[in-house]
């Protein structure tokens, strides 16, 4: 069996927490949120279910405005747990069969490791896509990811996705979306 193979049509997009109190102060906030809005992109672009998050907007705030403005229709959930992993959250990955899930989000160390942890434990095959996820410290990143990629996370970026999920240079959308990443 080949692992890691992203299909448009077997992948979703979890966006976790880009909020306003919160992305000013990661590290890379600008690297995080460009490589975000091109995931959005790309899997706006080839119809990937996209679940986004919010984490506590009464105290947090709401979405960014880079990321709604790439997100127009979505709607985030809410929610007070720093997993995604909510039930709420699960009814959405629950509406479609796909079972690989590409996440972006801050902060690495916390909501996105506890996401990907809790998504793993569902069976689901997780790919944290190193170059959109950011902490407030560089220590916390790094080992955010370390815990990730030992529970069994795919830890890639955001070029090896796009090019993963076109396989081919005469996809049809290629042109167009190999310019996100110039």
């Amino acid at each position: 069996m080949i692992q890691h193979n992203l299909n448009p049509d077997n992948t979703s997009l979890l966006v976790i927490d880009f909020q306003e109190k919160l992305v000013p102060i990661m590290q890379e906030s600008d690297r995080t949120i460009k490589n975000a809005q091109t995931l959005i992109k790309i899997a706006k672009a080839l119809d990937m279910p996209i679940t986004v998050t919010e984490q506590y907007p009464k105290g947090i705030g709401h979405t960014v405005k880079e990321i709604t403005e790439v997100l127009a229709s979505v709607e985030p959930i809410e929610k007070m747990s720093f997993t995604a992993c909510t039930s709420d959250v699960k009814e959405a990955l629950s509406k479609n069969p796909r079972r690989k899930i590409l996440v972006t989000g801050i902060e690495a160390h916390v909501c996105v490791f506890q996401s990907v942890r809790d998504l793993l434990s569902e069976e689901y095959e997780v790919y944290v896509v190193a170059d959109s996820v950011s902490s407030r410290k560089s220590f916390n990143y790094e080992n955010g990811l370390a815990l990730m990629k030992d529970l069994g996370a795919v830890i890639t970026n955001t070029e090896t996705v796009l090019f993963d999920l076109l396989k081919v240079s005469d996809h049809p959308r290629f042109k167009e979306l190999s310019k996100l990443i110039r």
